[in-house]
């Protein structure tokens, strides 16, 4: 995919109200469910018994956390944006997260990101971008989120 590339803050407010692109389709594994559920302490059955997943949900195996889904963002969005001329930026929040649909193991997922207003502060400028995560082949949204970020000069 072609990441969009911008330069501080005017590079930044160029973007606003603009669909910057989608990163690359990236596979949900099992080990990578289990993994989060051993960092969460989410263990519920749905997640991390494919078994137990096949017989009894209604999804016909296991699916991913959401919060796993939204925990993809910062890896995916580098892909679709690359904003230079600061010298940090931190993940300041999120806002109006939904999960509208499961993320079934051995699914591919990719984020596509627009930035809906950017805001500059004394010393930088703040970010929402709504995100969206997509299950290749999905009818709907597995995730949908505005994010904010913060660009330090």
């Amino acid at each position: 995919m072609a990441v969009t590339t911008v330069q501080g803050i005017e590079g930044v407010q160029s973007l606003v109200g603009q669909h910057m692109g989608y990163s690359d389709w990236v596979e949900i594994t099992q080990e990578q469910v289990n993994l989060f559920a051993d960092a969460t302490g989410d263990h519920q059955w749905i997640h991390v018994d494919p078994e137990r997943a096949k017989r009894e949900s209604p999804f016909g195996g296991p699916i991913a956390h959401g919060y796993l889904t939204l925990s993809l963002i910062p890896s995916l969005l580098p892909e679709i944006v690359e904003i230079e001329g600061f010298r940090m930026g931190v993940n300041y929040g999120t806002e109006k997260v939904r999960f509208p649909s499961p993320v079934p193991v051995g699914s591919r997922v990719r984020a596509g990101a627009t930035l809906a207003s950017a805001t500059p502060f004394d010393g930088g400028i703040s970010m929402n971008m709504d995100v969206t995560v997509e299950v290749e082949g999905g009818s709907k949204p597995a995730m949908v989120a505005t994010v904010v970020y913060r660009r330090y000069l």
